[in-house]
């Protein structure tokens, strides 16, 4: 009955923000709204710190410009309003991508920052709102309760909010901000929770609906059947930290959980073309061969049905 009431409840999200996932979207709608890839790696980036495999000390320079932390970005084209999923340490870089799309936004920054959780490549890029690099005011940062307490009372990230470089904005699990015909409404997975919840994100535009969860610890622990929910939404970006458990040989892999995605392939394997076809795998770890656009892995993937997603990749919403 648990893994039901999560589907229900999930399933209600949906139609509160807008969208009947019922009827059949009108494909030929050019939307207003569009998002777009902002970093498709892991907290640490590549190349990673401390790597001397090649998989980092081979990368070209084209290799290490397009490898940004993993950010999704929503533009709003009528009201020239932006917004970022994810506060990375790339984040500058990242908002220059969203400036460079002829969006015609005034804003220098962003007009909202929604965080998932309080693990490093997600969240440490709220640095550069502070007084030692552009100092704003009252950048608006949505956040879960918890992840909204640990700003507040961890420095250096409490000194934003006393400098008002921030404003915290309270989500709650399964409620929605709506923000013009743009509707997030956060929902909490299972994770390593050391400072904050985690959450994953329905972000719907006036025509499609996108999914979010860039880290999970395993679909198995969670109460909802992600299979079904992929059938309801038009993109799936996926936690694909890892291919399998072959990379990592200097960690516990139990240690940092993630659902691997030969693994993930072979729990989507029964879906339609069309159902898997909206997913694109994203937050991968330095070690993934995905990383490279001509490893055998990545042909087997792509082979398979699924996306990589890429940086620079755009979706109408």
């Amino acid at each position: 009955m648990t893994e039901a009431r999560n589907i229900i409840y999930l399933l209600g999200i949906l139609l509160v923000i807008g969208c009947n996932p019922k009827e059949p979207l009108d494909t030929n709608l050019t939307s207003n709204y569009q998002l777009v890839v902002l970093g498709n790696v892991q907290d640490a980036g590549s190349p990673h710190i401390g790597c001397n495999k090649t998989c980092c000390s081979q990368l070209s320079s084209q290799d290490k410009a397009n490898r940004l932390v993993t950010s999704l970005g929503v533009i709003n084209f009528n009201q020239q309003k932006s917004y970022l999923f994810e506060a990375s340490p790339d984040i500058s870089e990242q908002i220059r991508h969203i400036h460079q799309s002829d969006s015609g936004l005034t804003n220098a920054l962003v007009d909202g920052i929604f965080l998932t959780h309080a693990h490093i490549g997600h969240y440490t890029g709220l640095m550069y709102l502070g007084k030692e690099a552009i100092h704003s005011h009252c950048t608006p940062v949505y956040t879960m309760p918890r992840m909204q307490n640990f700003l507040q009372t961890s420095g250096p990230w409490s000194q934003l909010v006393e400098l008002q470089n921030m404003d915290l904005l309270p989500l709650k699990d399964g409620s929605k901000t709506r923000l013009d015909s743009l509707h997030v409404v956060p929902f909490i997975v299972p994770h390593r929770d050391e400072f904050s919840e985690t959450v994953g994100y329905l972000i719907s535009g006036p025509n499609k609906i996108a999914l979010f969860i860039p880290d999970i610890d395993k679909w198995s622990k969670w109460n909802t059947d992600i299979k079904k929910l992929i059938l309801e939404v038009d993109y799936a970006f996926l936690d694909a930290t890892f291919f399998s458990g072959d990379e990592i040989n200097s960690r516990d892999i139990s240690e940092i959980p993630h659902p691997f995605v030969c693994e993930s392939m072979e729990l989507f394997k029964a879906l339609s073309k069309e159902d898997k076809a909206k997913i694109y795998y994203i937050h991968m770890n330095h070690t993934n061969p995905m990383l490279d656009k001509n490893s055998k892995e990545t042909k087997q993937v792509l082979d398979s049905g699924y996306h990589i997603a890429r940086l620079g990749d755009r979706f109408d919403l």
